[in-house]
């Protein structure tokens, strides 16, 4: 079956000729683990603080993470667009933001001598542009989403791509007629937050916290337990209630309202938030709808924030260890590790080129350790820092039993498997 070079998904790979090398050293300039173990694995490319280049292998989590997003996005009726980065400063003047954001946003004149920004966000833009699709209020509810680069001057670039100064942003906008129906769908986009964090194995809080430049309403951020998280939140276990540091009228040991259970203390990372906007943003930029009797009424906004680059590197600072990075199968790079050990044995390559092929054969995907110049140590130490799940090897001691040997990234032992046993060995990777 022929694939169309544009929509082809490269499902193995062969480590002589990836771009971007592990390297032994650990980055000098870094503080936090998962920059440090993302360049030390050759996931990505440091360009200055707070701003980073995604390689092959960053790319594909990072598109991996992506793919749960859309399809989480997708499902509660999101419709995907893309927004400009550049915005006038006109558009932000009338909500204030321009003067109250000139801290993080990036300002500066063109070339003609118009005030111009990076946009850090987008409710202006939206609320501007909805007023050519919503009349209405048959055109309501409506969602519309983005995966979006979004650049902030970032003070505090020190904990990799954890808090950036360029970075990607899924940020979801949601237009009603009501708070009801506001509310209804805060609750949908909401649970949707979890299904997407469940999908990459993260266990998050939903969190009450305040709103920020966005509203004054008390708004929820989902929050993953993590010694490199920059917020602390009370939370409790058994129910999942939590509140930020900031806003809390709780504390340590206290019994949950919900449940009686302890209340719990600990610090985390921010992986995505949602507010309810209400209708500040629609009467600032007259985003009106007309109702059954045509009397016209503002739109009630929502907005929905996840940064995929946030998440990704929240995954590492959860799943590694004093090796490396331990990806759970959802969003790892490769699906398998297969690593050659030929020694001076040629039927070891010939076995091994032949393993590759059958696996690529069977829609798994694979990077493959063909590297000629490195000794078993350097490949399986390479394999743990990379972090795919499962480890296949082909060495003269296995094919003396015409076998493999797998190994699962996050367990110690390895066992061997006959070679011509696929099933067994698909069953090990799904």
């Amino acid at each position: 079956m022929k694939i169309s070079p544009i929509t082809a998904t490269v499902r193995y790979m062969r480590q002589s000729k990836l771009f971007g090398k592990t390297r032994k050293e650990k980055p000098s300039d870094e503080i936090a683990k998962n920059a440090i173990l993302l360049e030390q694995g050759g996931f990505i490319y440091k360009t200055m603080a707070g701003v980073y280049d995604y390689l092959p292998l960053g790319f594909r989590v990072l598109e991996r993470i992506n793919a749960i997003i859309r399809e989480e996005m997708n499902a509660i009726g999101g419709q995907e667009l893309f927004l400009s980065a550049l915005q006038p400063r006109e558009r932000w003047e009338k909500t204030g933001r321009w003067e109250k954001l000139k801290d993080i946003m990036y300002q500066f004149k063109d070339n003609s001598g118009h005030d111009v920004g990076l946009a850090t966000t987008h409710e202006e833009a939206l609320a501007r542009i909805a007023t050519h699709s919503i009349q209405s209020y048959k055109d309501l509810p409506l969602f519309v989403y983005q995966i979006q680069t979004k650049f902030r001057d970032e003070p505090r670039a020190k904990s990799g791509l954890m808090r950036g100064r360029e970075f990607l942003m899924k940020d979801l906008y949601s237009f009603h007629t009501s708070k009801e129906s506001l509310n209804e769908f805060y609750e949908i986009a909401g649970k949707a937050y979890e299904r997407i964090f469940e999908r990459c194995n993260l266990t998050s809080y939903k969190t009450e916290a305040g709103g920020g430049t966005f509203t004054n309403d008390i708004t929820h951020e989902y929050q993953v337990l993590s010694e490199a998280g920059e917020d602390t939140i009370f939370y409790c276990e058994q129910c999942g209630c939590a509140q930020n540091k900031e806003i809390a009228n709780i504390k340590e040991g206290d019994a949950c309202s919900s449940c009686k259970a302890k209340i719990k203390v600990g610090k985390s990372i921010e992986v995505g938030n949602i507010f309810r906007l209400g209708t500040v943003f629609s009467e600032t930029f007259n985003l009106l709808y007309s109702d059954e009797k045509g009397q016209k009424h503002p739109v009630w906004m929502g907005s929905y924030g996840i940064g995929p680059g946030r998440l990704l590197a929240t995954i590492v600072e959860v799943f590694s260890d004093e090796k490396g990075i331990r990806w759970p199968s959802s969003v790892a790079p490769f699906q398998t590790h297969l690593i050659s050990i030929p020694g001076n044995d040629l039927m070891v390559e010939k076995k091994a080129e032949e393993f590759y092929a059958t696996l690529n054969d069977k829609n798994i995907s694979v990077l493959f350790d063909d590297r000629k110049e490195k000794s078993p140590g350097e490949k399986f130490a390479d394999a743990d820092l990379i972090g795919i799940p499962l480890r296949i090897v082909i060495s003269s001691k296995t094919l003396k039993e015409n076998a493999i040997e797998i190994k699962k990234r996050d367990e110690e032992k390895t066992k061997n498997i006959p070679y011509d046993d696929i099933k067994t060995i698909i069953s090990y990777v799904q």
